[in-house]
């Protein structure tokens, strides 16, 4: 897929996947969706992924712009968009085999706020904010958050942001455990690839495990996390990663993984 609202680079194990609508501050219309989708399934040969936005945003929500069929009414539209394009990306981001990481300055809002918090580690300049909008223009969160923000901040917070509407801004973002850090606007992008380069020299296949078994012990009970735990054990205890993790510990040097 040629790519015409995005910029893509793999260098050192690392995608890094950039937001390239600086103009409408990265509004995600359903095309970036896709293209953003295409490009982490296509991450075959990198062992992280890092996403960001060009300018002063990481994305301003949304972009319905030139959907197509004006016969269709704006819900159903909506609808539509985020059966066929927004949902795919999230789901695409949910089952990543990698590691994400996101560096937000500026808004992210809307379902640039779900993308960013989707990330494993989001990490936002003090210039960020995360922003759920939609009750002031009469609609609901989308982009899977009524279900992320519960688990990420609890039920009180999630219905702040929901049913309010307000900014959260970076630093408060931090201290509600929303992300994983606030630093300077011009320490962002340098912290944001230091922690992609640093998973990106992991053991792969185990920490593909980790995210999968971290989703599914949000939707299951206690035995089936341990069962869960003891497949993506036999898994991971199999890669040749795991055999180099076994030799380090025991001749007391750093690992070398290699990602298999």
């Amino acid at each position: 897929m040629p790519y015409e609202h995005i910029l893509v680079e793999t260098a050192d194990d690392v995608r890094t996947i950039v937001l390239n609508r600086a103009e409408r501050l990265n509004a995600c219309s359903p095309a970036m969706a896709s293209e953003i989708r295409d490009a982490i399934a296509k991450a075959g040969d990198a062992r992280a992924i890092l996403i960001t936005g060009e300018g002063r945003a990481f994305c301003s929500g949304a972009d319905l712009a030139g959907r197509g069929d004006e016969s269709v009414s704006g819900g159903r539209r909506a609808y539509d968009s985020l059966s066929q394009h927004y949902n795919p990306l999230m789901m695409e981001m949910a089952r990543s085999p990698l590691p994400i990481v996101s560096a937000v300055k500026g808004p992210a809002a809307g379902i640039g706020c779900s993308i960013a918090l989707a990330a494993d580690f989001c990490i936002a300049g003090e210039s960020g904010y995360f922003l759920q909008a939609f009750v002031n223009i009469g609609l609901v969160p989308d982009g899977g958050a009524s279900w992320m923000l519960p688990r990420l901040v609890g039920k009180a917070r999630a219905t702040e942001m929901m049913l309010l509407g307000e900014r959260i801004p970076a630093q408060k973002a931090e201290s509600w455990g929303l992300i994983h850090k606030c630093v300077s606007d011009d320490a962002l992008m340098d912290e944001a690839r230091a922690l992609a380069l640093r998973l990106a020299s992991g053991p792969t296949l185990a920490l593909g495990q980790m995210r999968e078994n971290i989703i599914r012990a949000l939707q299951s009970d206690y035995p089936s996390a341990l069962h869960q735990e003891a497949l993506a054990q036999w898994k991971a205890g199999e890669s040749a990663d795991a055999m180099e993790g076994a030799m380090a510990f025991l001749q007391k040097r750093k690992a070398e993984f290699k990602g298999r």
